[in-house]
């Protein structure tokens, strides 16, 4: 009986010891031996941590510091992996008398970090906004969240629709068949927001995909079927701000981890502030440190803790997921050191991967000062090997729709070009005609295909790296002033109850057929052509409307030929001479019709020729 109640009394001591040290989360859950970067820092949330002690017991895992939050509820825990070997970790946490264990597991490396390829010249991108692209699990669509339950109102073009990531895989096929080359995927992370947050970008966990689209293990299949397609996947990542949700807004680990901690205080988006040599300090903070709105805190990347946390979490999404490339939300939002130390301590670990920046800027100057060894600042490097052209994107809504030979339409495109210059790396520039902050290339459904055949048939034939947005293919359109879920609309035939199926050829229209085939075969053709992904560029003045360049690789040459105005016009190719030596005709890639290039070439209206010669 005594040894039976001494039993008792010791199970009853283990289960208060347990319950008194009171250990919530872990961030990261887990990690990796062998990591280039051998500094492991754990994020560990409880309540009334402050007074607990904390030893690593496992040999070749030194504890290198324990670093306590001004919040009582959490620790920061460095260690020091570099004599580490993969299996688990003891962590002993005591508190008076009390000692609680827990395992971290270290896991080891199976893929070898060269072989984390990322876009280049010779890929394709094909955004899609999940909730609005199909859905392919209702069980998950109203699901209750920690924080809220928002109910899926398609009806309203600001709520949730219920797209989530087995809507995407189902379609697979139809992406790959589409001839794109990588899926990026608006931000997939926890969004446990009111409103909706339909769009991914107020995070309320950094660690975990968003119910309402699937599980972390989803997300880890989909990458999967995504890669054995033959394609890559592209991660959007938020460092600049969370959503108002996330546990740290209430329970912040140290007063400075966001700016402007009293309150709501709105940006000035004036990213100008960076290169300006007359910015005010006051400008430069109200940029840097504001917030965008209400529901999303602005993060202060300046606070070691919070910059060595979101650095981690990229490179564990790599590890963990296999993503191929990280887009990085208003890039020049955070700071700009932190930012930069990102890019290289991620660019390090995997030296063949890819990161492109969120920089909206409409001149050239501005996008091209935050790629990396950029020319216009001599002082700091931001290491971002790639950036978006929003300069070339908003010229071409207004080229493709204009036939003005002098001071707009072609000549826009000739002149921004003539820009690439300050460009460290021309090659590593995202080209593209819309996205899901703009307005769509078609503001409303055309009548012809004149101006979409000349606008992609540019974007798939120019310099850089091209993206597409989901339902460009079919024509889909929406005017930003109506409103964000106008260039933000449901795929057709993703739900159920949908009245046509636009992924296939019989639920779409003519037209919408038309353009479809148009994009498949000039994507297919694109695919693997080293003459476009590698070739030399060489364009001519706009005259007479028309707009000539020329590509060539290795003794193959492409020539492009567009016609800007909408009436039939005879150019003269005695201009062109330079390029044209000796050479008679070409293949015209969509029609394969031969195209006889002699004194004089007559165009259809608006038409678009590209030739192999």
């Amino acid at each position: 009986m005594k040894r039976i109640t001494f039993l008792l009394v010791s199970l009853l001591f283990t289960f208060s010891t347990f319950a008194a040290i009171d250990i919530r989360q872990l961030e990261p859950s887990f990690w990796w031996s062998g990591m280039k970067n051998s500094e492991l820092q754990i994020m560990v949330y409880g309540k009334d941590l402050a007074s607990t002690n904390v030893q690593i017991t496992t040999p070749g895992v030194i504890l290198s510091k324990v670093v306590k939050g001004d919040s009582p509820n959490y620790l920061f825990l460095y260690l020091d992996l570099s004599q580490a070997k993969a299996g688990n970790v003891n962590i002993l946490f005591t508190k008076e008398k009390e000692t609680k264990n827990m395992i971290y597991e270290l896991k080891k490396r199976t893929i070898d970090p060269l072989s984390r390829k990322g876009f280049t010249t010779s890929d394709v991108l094909y955004l899609v906004m999940p909730d609005r692209f199909a859905n392919g699990n209702i069980a998950n669509d109203n699901l209750k969240m920690k924080n809220v339950t928002v109910q899926v109102n398609r009806k309203n073009p600001n709520a949730r629709h219920g797209g989530d990531l087995a809507g995407i895989e189902e379609h697979l096929d139809y992406i790959s068949d589409l001839g794109v080359t990588a899926v990026w995927l608006n931000p997939v992370l926890e969004n446990d927001m009111p409103g909706g947050s339909y769009h991914g970008y107020a995070i309320t966990d950094y660690y975990n995909i968003d119910a309402r689209y699937g599980s972390n293990g989803d997300y880890v299949r989909f990458i999967d079927k995504t890669h054995q397609k033959g394609m890559k996947v592209v991660m959007d990542m938020i460092f600049n701000h969370c959503g108002s949700e996330h546990i740290w807004m209430k329970d912040r680990p140290f007063a400075n981890w966001f700016n402007f901690p009293d309150g709501y205080v709105q940006t000035n988006h004036s990213k100008f502030v960076y290169f300006d040599p007359y910015a005010s300090k006051y400008d430069t903070k109200r940029c840097v440190d504001g917030w965008f709105v209400d529901a999303m805190p602005d993060l202060n990347q300046r606070n070691p803790h919070l910059a060595k946390y979101l650095i981690q979490n990229s490179i564990w999404w790599v590890e963990y997921a296999g993503i191929d490339a990280i887009r990085q939300d208003t890039h020049p939002y955070a700071d700009f050191d932190m930012m930069s130390q990102w890019c290289k301590e991620v660019m390090t670990e995997y030296p063949n991967f890819n990161i492109v920046g969120e920089a909206w800027m409409n001149e050239t100057p501005g996008a091209a000062y935050w790629q990396a060894n950029s020319k216009l600042d001599k002082d700091k490097n931001s290491n971002l090997k790639s950036v978006m052209d929003f300069q070339l994107m908003g010229v071409a809504h207004g080229a493709f729709h204009d036939e003005t030979d002098w001071g707009s339409g072609l000549t826009k495109i000739y002149e921004t070009l003539s820009y690439d210059f300050l460009y460290p790396d021309i090659n590593n520039l995202l080209v593209f005609l819309e996205n899901h902050d703009t307005d769509r290339f078609l503001r409303e459904m055309p009548t012809n295909l004149d101006v979409f055949k000349q606008a992609y048939t540019f974007q798939l034939t120019s310099r850089g790296i091209p993206q597409l947005y989901y339902g460009a293919e079919i024509l889909m359109n929406g005017d930003k002033r109506i409103t964000d879920g106008d260039v933000r609309k449901d795929f057709p035939g993703g739900w159920d109850s949908d009245s046509r199926n636009a992924f296939t050829a019989a639920g779409r229209t003519d037209l919408e057929n038309q353009a479809h085939d148009f994009l498949k075969k000039l994507l297919t053709w694109r695919k693997g052509n080293e003459v476009i992904a590698k070739g030399s560029l060489k364009h001519f003045v706009p005259r007479n409307g028309a707009y000539v360049y020329i590509r060539e690789y290795q003794g193959k040459r492409v020539l492009v030929i567009l016609n800007g105005k909408s009436a039939v016009n005879t150019i003269s190719l005695d201009q062109y001479a330079e390029i044209l030596t000796n050479t008679t005709q070409g293949k015209d890639v969509i029609t394969g019709k031969m195209v006889q290039l002699n004194k004089e070439l007559t165009l259809a209206p608006r038409e678009s020729l590209i030739l192999e010669l």
